[in-house]
């Protein structure tokens, strides 16, 4: 029986696979029904503070257990879950917390800092758990049994908000319910087929969606393991799928062409190693056959967004993949090329991706205008152009919006062009893309300077980290006389 909502796939897991290992990391195996118990000693501790059915509970953690149980714990309260980037700033914190209204921030320690910062310049948050790896949930003795939920969750509640950068230059809050992720991870499941005995590798923030979705949620319906690891060395990596017989990693393409590249990747075991996943930002389609060959594993690429929970095509282990494909659409959801009118185009004419599905978000978090301009007549509009071939396979040709993917994040240049404009010395910014092999792209300012002011490259990129995570800060700063390039 399909679960209808996350809570009943979490329980249903639970009683299945009750003794396997679930959760892997700093030595710790944790079991289903363990992660049960933390899951529900959290889920009192939320009760206690107040946490209601609707209610928002921003969760900024790094790829620790504690994400999962605050996660399902939320889950379980029918409130919702505001995935937040660890390495967002004061300036990112202070507009997230109040634009998604939460009620609650669950943090490290670090982020507990940022917390303190800006608590005077908060509307509904005035409660911040710090929390520390390893705190022993597992160990914990709840309350009795988890008890009824707060309230019935139905399908279309909303679940989980993660927030995507704005074409205005301010985060969106895409709002996904519990029918949009289960309906995801039933096409996901049929694309992976993971079983029990998998145990995969949990390397992409659990904050993105590609990792919440894919090595979160996917691994409690499969009943399968992950190792969850937080910081990325070779050496840490390679040791990791050796000792822990990792069977599947999915990952951006920065991590697959790193492993290309490390000179002492022949000396470690993978033989357990049977599939490999990309997604994110586009891999260079020649480095796949020599990923493959060297490894002896298949990789599949496949594409996605966040609107979406995220993953729309896939390439499939069944049939061979077309270099440079993106795949076929999963199974549930439509995908059409279309024109500027929304007409479908024909095949091999290149023209927008869009996508209809389960899986497709309720919305954009209290922004009907940007709702509108992406959702029209349950299609949604992504804007990457792309044609599609004779035999229903993708290729990507380039964005429509102005929008720069750096390491599989999405970066809006309108966003990173408002802070570079709040320097005193800049007089005009224009962000744009610059192609690099490893992260896809970087990000690059133009800037025009006021007379009399004369700041290095290193004041400008010191004046972004205050107010930019840094994947967003321009990695070189170029001084022009005017802007030649139109936005």
């Amino acid at each position: 029986m399909k679960a209808v909502n996350l809570v009943s796939l979490f329980e249903e897991s639970v009683q299945k696979h009750a003794d396997r290992p679930v959760l892997i990391a700093d030595n710790q195996r944790i079991t289903y029904k363990q992660l049960q118990t933390a899951v529900s000693a959290v889920y009192q501790s939320l009760k206690k503070l107040g946490v209601q059915k609707g209610d928002k509970v921003a969760i900024m953690l790094p790829n620790i257990p504690e994400f999962v149980y605050y996660c399902f714990a939320t889950f379980q309260s029918g409130a919702v879950a505001v995935l937040l980037n660890t390495s967002s700033t004061s300036y990112e914190l202070t507009y997230l917390l109040n634009n998604s209204d939460a009620k609650i921030l669950v943090t490290h320690p670090s982020g507990e800092k940022r917390y303190q910062e800006i608590k005077d310049k908060l509307e509904t948050c005035y409660t911040v758990l710090a929390v520390n790896p390893g705190q022993n949930h597992v160990a914990a003795e709840p309350d009795g049994s988890p008890g009824p939920l707060s309230a019935a969750i139905d399908p279309d509640d909303p679940a989980i908000m993660i927030y995507t950068a704005g074409l205005t230059g301010k985060p969106l809050g895409a709002v996904l319910t519990h029918a949009n992720l289960c309906s995801e991870l039933d096409m996901v499941h049929a694309t992976f087929r993971r079983t029990p005995d998998d145990v995969g590798l949990c390397l992409i923030p659990l904050f993105h969606s590609f990792g919440v979705t894919v090595n979160m949620l996917n691994v409690i319906q499969a009943g399968c393991s992950t190792v969850m690891m937080d910081r990325l060395t070779m050496d840490g990596l390679f040791s990791t799928l050796e000792r822990e017989k990792i069977t599947y990693i999915v990952a951006v393409p920065r991590l697959y062409m790193g492993m290309v590249f490390y000179e002492k990747a022949a000396k470690y075991d993978l033989s357990s190693l049977k599939l490999c996943v990309t997604g994110g930002s586009a891999m260079p389609a020649d480095f796949i056959p020599v990923f493959e060959q060297k490894f002896s594993v298949r990789i599949l690429e496949g594409y996605g967004l966040t609107e979406a929970s995220p993953a729309c095509s896939f390439n499939r282990m069944e049939t061979v993949a077309k270099p440079g494909s993106i795949g076929t659409a999963l199974e549930g959801i439509d995908i059409k090329i279309v024109d500027e009118d929304g007409r479908e185009v024909p095949r091999n004419t290149i023209g927008e991706l869009i996508v209809r599905g389960g899986n497709v978000m309720k919305g954009y978090y209290k922004d009907e205008a940007a709702t509108a301009s992406v959702l029209k007549d349950g299609w949604l509009y992504t804007g990457d152009l792309g044609r599609m071939d004779e035999e229903n396979y993708i290729f990507l040709t380039g964005i429509k919006k102005r929008m720069i993917i750096t390491s599989g994040f999405n970066v809006y240049p309108r966003e990173v062009e408002t802070i570079l404009n709040m320097h005193p010395a800049v007089q005009d910014a224009l962000v744009t893309g610059k192609e690099d092999l490893l992260r896809g792209e970087l990000v690059k300012a133009q800037i025009v300077l006021r007379d009399g002011f004369h700041p290095d490259e290193k004041d400008i990129i010191r004046h972004c980290k205050v107010y930019l995570s840094p994947y967003k800060v321009p990695r070189e700063v170029e001084f022009v006389s005017a802007i030649t390039q139109v936005p």
